[in-house]
């Protein structure tokens, strides 16, 4: 009888240590659950529609939303290379049409199309060369036009793609690229048609 009492307490004991064993990592992990929760309710999420607005309101301020600093010099420079160029073509447009109105009209005092280059070799009292160097400045004032106009479209494109590159690096902003995204590659061969065929076999891991 001693020796069964002695079994029960032995039983008894064993059973109270599992239980209690197994009360305590369900409060472990309902702890842990709720962390984890609460950790992902209070994250910051990062908008990308935040990023577009604020790359519409200023050039590169979306990419300082972003914390693409290297970015914002970029934008300026690009938006300062398109203006300097398109200013540099619209002044050479009004010029040419300046030139044109000076040696069509009448008056001699007139005389800006003499600063054009190699306009020296020619004879302005001669009606022939005179038109000759109206197709040349009428031919230079429609490609000074028209490049000033496509840099003013690029400058458009330019800002768009502003913003565009500031909401795409907003999605990407939380996106893995960690030592775990791997990507393998091994030989293999499969059976088509009882034909042994040889290929590479890739896999990517995140």
């Amino acid at each position: 009888m001693r020796a069964v009492k002695i079994f029960k307490y032995f039983f008894f004991l064993i059973f109270l240590l599992v239980t209690n064993k197994g009360l305590h990592a369900q409060i472990v992990d309902a702890d842990t659950t709720a962390v984890v929760v609460k950790n992902i309710n209070t994250e910051k999420i990062h908008s990308p529609s935040k990023a577009a607005k604020y790359s519409t309101i200023l050039p590169g301020l979306g990419q300082a939303y972003n914390k693409k600093y290297w970015k914002i010099p970029l934008v300026y420079i690009g938006f300062g290379t398109i203006g300097y160029f398109t200013n540099w073509n619209n002044n050479q447009y009004k010029f040419m049409k300046t030139c044109y109105i000076h040696l069509n009209d009448s008056d001699e005092t007139t005389t800006d199309y003499l600063k054009l280059k190699g306009t020296d070799r020619f004879n302005f009292n001669n009606e022939s060369d005179v038109k000759y160097v109206n197709s040349i400045i009428i031919k230079r004032q429609a490609v000074f036009k028209r490049s000033r106009d496509l840099l003013i479209i690029s400058m458009f494109a330019f800002y768009a793609l502003n913003i565009i590159d500031a909401s795409v690096d907003a999605h990407l902003f939380n996106f893995d690229i960690g030592d775990d995204l791997t990507m393998d590659w091994q030989p293999s061969m499969y059976n088509i048609n009882k034909e042994p065929a040889y290929c590479i076999n890739f896999s990517l891991k995140f």
